[in-house]
């Protein structure tokens, strides 16, 4: 990691364990991953899922070079396709192609990020932390987009900040996702929503 991606939090590897739950590892599944950073969601799921492909995007260049760099330190940088893309645009990507979109978007709030620790704020970039609104910025605009990439019986999931998971529920409700479910991190917070398309 650098200064130009998120440092990746135990949480995360709450995320990518639901995933790997919800399917054989000999599965062929089209992946989108929403938000790169370093690269660790995208990674894992490459390796645990030799058969998929996985399409990792990011608004930023150094978060992708930075991506790149540790597919290639793990031997996955020829089953990812990492792309620039911004997701509050019309980004390019195939409609109807994904099985599973995945994203750890930035949600602190900022009223929250005043608050959050000071290193943090020095090494970590704020684009990573937070949408500079009230948390939930993401979680909106993806779960409606989602509609049009995913397959029929396409998947999400989110991982979600302390306090956040029933707004979170409601806007997967509201975009016709259905099977919602919460599941909780090691102390017992919840920590990623999952729903069906």
């Amino acid at each position: 990691v650098n200064s130009n991606v998120l440092i990746p939090r135990q949480e995360t590897e709450i995320l990518v364990e639901s995933i790997i739950k919800s399917f054989d590892a000999n599965s062929s599944l089209t992946i989108l991953d929403i938000g790169s950073g370093s690269g660790n969601i995208a990674i894992v799921l490459a390796k645990y899922f030799p058969n998929s492909t996985v399409v990792s995007i990011d608004i930023s260049q150094l978060a992708l070079e930075t991506a790149i760099h540790n597919a290639k330190l793990n031997a996955v940088d020829q089953r990812i396709i990492f792309k620039i893309e911004d997701i509050t645009k019309q980004p390019e990507l195939e409609r109807d192609f994904f099985d599973v979109i995945v994203s750890n978007p930035p949600y602190v709030s900022s009223e929250q990020y005043k608050d959050l620790q000071p290193e943090l704020k020095l090494y970590e970039p704020k684009i990573a932390l937070t949408d500079n609104s009230d948390g939930f910025t993401f979680y909106k605009l993806i779960s409606a987009k989602a509609k049009s990439l995913l397959k029929q019986e396409g998947k999400i999931f989110f991982e979600v900040g302390e306090g956040q998971s029933q707004n979170v529920v409601d806007i997967l409700t509201e975009n016709d996702f259905n099977k919602i479910r919460v599941i909780k991190d090691y102390l017992n917070i919840d920590r990623v929503i999952t729903g069906d398309l």
